[in-house]
């Protein structure tokens, strides 16, 4: 399960209507790079692929294939706009490392 929330929604949606696509999906994923060996991805995205999974959220569908679901299982995405600059955040329960920046992570621990 993937918990999207209202702020992270609006936020999608306003950038929908900035592309003048009502029809864009979240795709989010995950690919090996980053400090930390991995990094979030997270993109507009027009097709559903045969190894997505499809949650739901009104009108956004949120697409994850199934080799990142993997690692995002119960993860939330939120969205925060402070002083620091705005952004996506990513709440992952499964992450047991993550860098400085928080923009990648690690299910394993780190080496000592």
């Amino acid at each position: 399960m993937i918990t999207v929330t209202d702020t992270a929604l609006d936020q999608f949606r306003r950038l929908r209507r900035k592309k003048n696509d009502e029809e864009l999906m979240l795709r989010l994923g995950v690919k090996n790079a980053g400090c930390a060996g991995m990094s979030y991805d997270i993109k507009p995205e027009r097709t559903i692929g045969t190894t997505d999974q499809v949650y739901e959220y009104g009108d956004v569908k949120v697409l994850v294939d199934t080799a990142s679901l993997t690692y995002l299982d119960d993860l939330t995405l939120d969205y925060s706009a402070d002083l620091m600059g705005g952004g996506f955040r990513f709440r992952n329960p499964n992450a047991t490392h993550t860098c400085g920046c928080g923009s990648s992570f690690s299910t394993t621990p780190p080496a000592p």
